[in-house]
């Protein structure tokens, strides 16, 4: 089986748009892009965009996610109040079961890589 190499400087197929669902808008209507560069396992990696605006975000309980922002900024509050900016050359990791506010400040490019956990029994 030939394996290839998933660059994300070669972005040679279309993004997926969307939108945050209505309930769960808490500013703007903020259009989001997604280049997914690889799949497999359970693991997704891509590139990802968005235009200012914020939501309520509650991570499944299974699934993690690391992004390393690549231009402009964004701010994550958890249900505590607690609130993080991360702009250019800065990365996160969101764990598994994280609930809050995602806000994109200025408009945002990162890359993103999301696991997803098997059964942990």
């Amino acid at each position: 089986m030939h394996k290839t190499l998933a660059t994300f400087s070669d972005l040679n197929t279309p993004p997926v748009f969307d939108f945050p669902r209505p309930e769960r808008l808490v500013a703007g209507n903020p259009q989001r892009a997604t280049w997914t560069r690889f799949e497999r396992d359970g693991m997704s990696a891509g590139l990802w965009g968005c235009e200012p605006g914020a939501w309520r975000i509650a991570f499944a309980d299974d699934t993690d996610e690391f992004f390393h922002v690549l231009s402009g900024r964004i701010r994550i509050t958890d249900e505590a109040g607690l609130a993080r900016e991360f702009g250019a050359g800065e990365a996160c990791v969101i764990p598994a079961g994280f609930k809050g506010v995602f806000e994109v400040l200025e408009t945002v490019m990162k890359h993103y890589v999301f696991v997803k956990r098997g059964d942990m029994r």
